[in-house]
C-alpha cells in the first residue's frame, strides 16, 4: 500500500479522534513539533527505523519529540502507530495531520518579510487583514531580509504582494531599458 495513502488514513483517524475529544488544537501542536523535529533533527528518523531499538525508547523518543507535555491522545497514537509497525511513516502521518486541521479549521499559513523588525501592532494589524480577507485563521510568520532595502513582501495561499523597495527599483530599471 502507497504511503500516502496510508499516513492520510491514520492522521483522518486522529483528526476524528482528537475533535470528538475536542483534543485537536493540542494534537496539532503536537504533530507541528513533532514535523518541526524531523526537520531539525535528521537522525531522528533513522533512529525511529533502526530495528535494533526497543519499542519502548522508541517511544520515549518520539513523544519527546512531541515537544513538553503531548496530549495523551498522542500518546495513544503513537503507541498505536509502534504496535502496527508503522513507525517509518510517523514523519508523514504528522504532516498530514497538519495539512487536514488547517482544512477543517480554515487555517491560513502566512509570511511578513520585513527589511527591519516590525513591532507587534504592525504585526497584528497585517494578520488582521490577511483574515478578513480570506475569512479564516492565519498563523504568521514574520522575516527579516535587509536585502529588500524597504517596504515589505506580505504572502498568504497564493497570494504574494511585493511592496519592497528593491522590486520598485527593479520595475524602474527594467522601464528604463525599454
Amino acid at each position: 500500500m502507497d504511503i500516502g495513502v496510508i499516513s492520510v488514513r491514520y492522521a483522518r483517524a486522529l483528526l476524528k479522534s482528537a475533535t470528538e475529544q475536542k483534543l485537536d488544537a493540542a494534537v496539532y501542536h503536537d504533530m507541528q513539533t513533532l514535523a518541526e523535529s524531523y526537520v531539525r533533527v535528521p537522525q531522528l528518523r533513522t533512529t525511529i527505523d533502526n530495528p535494533m531499538l526497543a519499542k519502548e525508547t522508541k517511544q520515549k523518543l518520539m513523544l519527546t519529540a512531541c515537544g513538553q507535555n503531548p496530549s495523551p491522545l498522542t500518546e495513544r497514537f503513537i503507541g498505536l502507530v509502534l504496535k502496527e509497525d508503522r513507525e517509518s511513516i510517523l514523519q508523514f502521518m504528522a504532516n498530514s495531520y497538519i495539512t487536514l486541521y488547517r482544512q477543517q479549521k480554515n487555517v491560513i499559513r502566512g509570511r511578513l518579510i520585513t527589511a527591519t523588525a516590525v513591532s507587534a501592532t504592525t504585526e497584528q494589524k497585517m494578520r488582521q487583514m490577511v483574515e478578513s480577507r480570506t475569512n479564516g485563521t492565519v498563523e504568521f510568520a514574520t522575516e527579516v531580509n535587509p536585502d529588500i532595502i524597504g517596504g515589505f513582501i506580505l504572502e498568504y495561499d497564493t497570494y504574494r504582494m511585493d511592496a519592497s523597495v528593491k522590486a520598485q527599483l527593479n520595475s524602474i530599471l527594467s522601464t528604463l531599458k525599454k
